[in-house]
C-alpha cells in the first residue's frame, strides 16, 4: 500500500492544467464497442480507473494503441461476445464501477451481455434499476443470479421505445443511449441526465452516424441506425479536478491559475465557490485565483445560513461537496453541506474533526461546518482515504494544515487524480510518494 507524506502550510504558486475528464472517458471508451472501425480518443487521463477499463476492453478483443501519452486507438472488429463469461472478465469489471457500461453497447451488438456486479467507490447504495429498466423498454430480457452476483440481458432485437426513467442517472442514460441507437426505431427518453459529459457522448456518436437530437436537454430523441463509423473525439477538461484545483488554493492561501478548464461547461461551480467568499477570475478559458488571507461565507437573503447541496445537472455536482467541506473549515461563517445522493460520502469528516475542524455531523446526509477563520489553522496526522473524492478532500486539508501528515491507501486517490503529487510539486507543494 502506497501513501503520501506532507508536509502542510505552504504558500502554493503557478499554473495547473486539468486532465481530461475521467467520467467522459468512461462512457466514450465503452461506445467504441459500437463500431468495427478505428475510433481515436484524446485527452484520455493516465488513471487507475481508466486503465482498469482498457483492461476490459481488450479482454472483449478490442485491439487498443497509444497513439501518445494522452490520446487512444480503439478498433472493436474482432470481438468475442463469449469473453464475458471469462474469470479474467467477471473479475474486472467487479473492480470498476464503470464496467456497467459495457451492457448497452454489447446487447446493441449482440443481442446479449453480462456484468459481474460492478464495483467502484463505498459512498452509499448505487442501484442499476435504471440501467436494466431502460433496456428492458428497449425489448431486453433482464436475469440477475444473486447466487453469482451476475447481471445478464438478452434481446436477439432491440426496438425502440418512449421511456420516462424514475431517475436522472448519468450511467444509466449512457447505456440505454448507447443500446438506442442501434435500436430498430425511435427511442424517446424523458428525465435524461443532461451532464456534460453525457453531452459528450451523445456529440460523439452523433459523429460516428448516430441520430440523437436534444442533446443539452433532459428529453432525448433517438432515430436508430443499422451501423456506426469511426470518428476522433476529445475529451473535456475534468470539472471535479478543476473545483479541487480551486479549493486547494482557498485552502493555501495560494495563487493558482488552472489553465484550459473550458469554463463555459462548469455550470455552477464557479458560483458556489464564490458564494463561499473564494475569489476567482476568469481569463479567457483559464481561472485565476488570487491570493487570500480570508474567505466569508454568504448567507441567504434573510440572513440564515448557507446551504450548499448537490443536485443533478445543471444543480451543483455531488463529486465536489468533499472539497466544500474542507474549504468551508478555514472560512469565515458557517455552512450546512446537504449530500442528499450518497449516505456514506460525508463519513470521512472524522478525520477533519481530529485535525481539528469545528464539524457537526448531523446525520449521514448533512454536515454543519463551523468556520475558524485561520484563527486555528489543522494539524497534521496520520489518515486513510476512504474514496476518490474523500482523499483528495483530506489531501487539500493536509497540505493547508501545520506539521506532517500521512495519507494512506492512495490507490484511492489514484484511481481519479493523474501523477498528482508531481503536478503538485510543480507548484510548490511539499509532497511525496512512500
Amino acid at each position: 500500500m502506497n501513501s503520501f507524506e506532507i508536509i502542510g502550510g505552504t504558500r502554493l504558486k503557478g499554473e495547473i492544467e486539468p486532465q481530461g475528464a475521467k467520467n467522459e472517458a468512461l462512457q466514450v471508451i465503452c461506445a467504441c464497442l459500437l463500431t468495427d472501425e478505428e475510433v481515436i480518443i484524446n485527452n484520455i487521463p493516465e488513471i487507475r480507473d481508466i486503465q482498469k477499463l482498457i483492461e476490459l476492453m481488450e479482454v472483449l478483443g478490442v485491439k487498443v494503441s497509444k497513439l501518445s501519452s494522452e490520446t487512444y486507438s480503439f478498433r472493436a472488429n474482432n470481438l468475442d461476445i463469449q469473453r464475458i463469461e471469462t474469470k479474467e472478465f467477471k473479475q474486472l469489471s467487479t473492480n470498476l464501477r464503470g464496467s456497467i457500461m459495457v451492457v448497452g453497447p454489447l446487447l446493441a451488438k449482440f443481442g446479449k451481455a453480462s456484468i459481474s456486479k460492478p464495483g467502484g467507490d463505498k459512498i452509499g447504495r448505487r442501484r442499476l434499476d435504471t440501467h436494466f429498466i431502460g433496456l428492458q423498454n428497449l425489448g431486453a430480457v433482464f436475469n440477475y443470479s444473486p447466487d453469482t452476483n451476475f447481471y445478464t440481458v438478452t434481446a436477439p432485437h432491440l426496438r425502440g421505445a418512449s421511456m420516462l426513467l424514475e431517475e436522472a442517472s448519468v450511467t444509466g442514460t449512457a447505456n440505454i443511449v448507447m443500446a438506442a441507437v442501434l435500436a430498430k426505431g425511435k427511442t424517446v427518453i424523458y428525465n435524461a441526465a443532461c451532464e456534460p459529459y453525457i453531452q459528450q457522448l451523445c456529440k460523439m456518436l452523433n459523429s460516428m452516424g448516430a441520430q440523437i437530437s436534444g442533446v443539452g436537454s433532459n428529453l432525448l430523441t433517438i432515430e436508430g441506425v443499422d451501423t456506426l463509423h469511426g470518428c476522433t473525439h476529445k475529451l473535456l477538461p475534468d470539472m471535479i479536478e478543476i473545483g479541487s484545483f480551486i479549493g486547494l488554493a482557498a485552502m493555501t492561501q495560494s495563487e493558482i491559475t488552472i489553465k484550459n478548464v473550458a469554463y463555459d461547461e462548469l455550470g455552477l461551480i464557479p458560483l458556489v465557490f464564490k458564494r463561499l467568499g473564494i475569489k476567482l477570475e476568469r481569463r479567457g478559458d483559464d481561472i485565476f485565483i488570487p491570493t487570500q488571507e480570508s474567505y466569508e461565507i454568504e448567507t441567504f437573503i434573510d440572513g440564515s445560513i448557507l446551504t450548499v447541496s448537490d443536485a443533478i445537472w445543471p444543480g451543483f455536482t455531488p463529486d465536489l461537496l468533499s472539497i466544500i467541506l474542507v474549504i468551508a473549515t478555514q472560512a469565515k461563517g458557517s455552512v450546512l453541506i446537504h449530500q442528499k445522493m450518497f449516505e456514506s460520502r460525508l463519513f470521512f469528516v472524522d478525520k477533519l474533526i481530529d485535525m481539528g475542524a469545528q464539524i457537526i455531523l448531523c446525520d449521514p446526509h448533512r454536515a454543519t461546518v463551523i468556520g475558524m477563520n485561520r484563527q486555528f489553522p489543522l494539524r497534521g496526522i496520520e489518515m486513510v482515504s476512504p474514496d476518490i473524492r474523500a482523499g483528495v478532500s483530506l489531501l487539500i486539508a493536509a497540505l493547508s494544515a501545520e506539521g506532517k501528515s500521512v495519507i494512506h491507501n492512495i490507490e484511492q486517490i489514484d484511481r481519479g487524480y493523474q501523477h498528482i503529487e508531481t503536478r503538485l510539486q510543480q507548484i510548490g507543494a511539499k509532497i511525496v510518494r512512500i
